[in-house]
């Protein structure tokens, strides 16, 4: 059986040391991303919050006012769910890229210690064919184990992204009923 040499060790450590820059930088993009949301929605706000209250001080009477307060819920409603989709799309994105880089590091590591099993069995001493077939039956079934379980993670994903979007619409068409419901009893 082989011995690593110290340009295999070397390349393996300037690889992982890659891998962790990519990681960091698709963290930082994130990171990025979502800031420059909150700017977006902070700057929004504050241009609103300029707007309503010139608009509450020019209010003449009750009705105005019951009118002005139903306009002002249902866009409220939309806009939090809006930034929760948005905060919920950048999580998964960097989420997503960081399980591409993860698959590529583990399909790799797998495909190298499989190697390294072949070559164990190739080179095995005469009568331990049944230890080696053992052997090779157990990768084979954590291969097959991993597999599953990353096809499960998979599916509960996208399963609780179905649920996360069935809220926030559900939340919305809430809003925007309460809020047509507003605007009736002020009229």
């Amino acid at each position: 059986m082989s011995v690593l040499t110290a340009d295999q060790i070397f390349a393996a450590h300037k690889a992982n040391v890659e891998t962790l820059f990519g990681l960091t930088n698709k963290a930082f993009e994130g990171v990025e991303k979502l800031v420059e949301l909150n700017l977006q929605v902070a700057k929004a706000a504050l241009s609103e919050a300029a707007e309503t209250t010139t608009a509450a001080l020019s209010v003449k009477d009750a009705q105005e006012l019951l009118a002005l307060q139903a306009a002002l819920l249902q866009p409220s409603a939309e806009k939090a769910a809006s930034y929760s989709r948005h905060l919920y799309d950048i999580a998964t994105a960097t989420n997503a890229e960081v399980a591409k880089v993860a698959e590529a590091q583990i399909a790799e590591a797998q495909a190298k210690f499989n190697a390294v099993v072949e070559t164990a069995a190739k080179n095995a001493p005469a009568g331990t064919e049944n230890a080696v077939a053992l052997v090779k039956s157990a990768v084979a079934a954590a291969n097959n184990a991993f597999e599953n379980v990353q096809k499960a993670a998979k599916q509960a994903t996208e399963v609780a992204e179905a649920n996360f979007n069935a809220v926030t619409n559900t939340a919305v068409k809430a809003s925007q009923t309460a809020a047509r419901s507003s605007k009736r009893a002020a009229a």
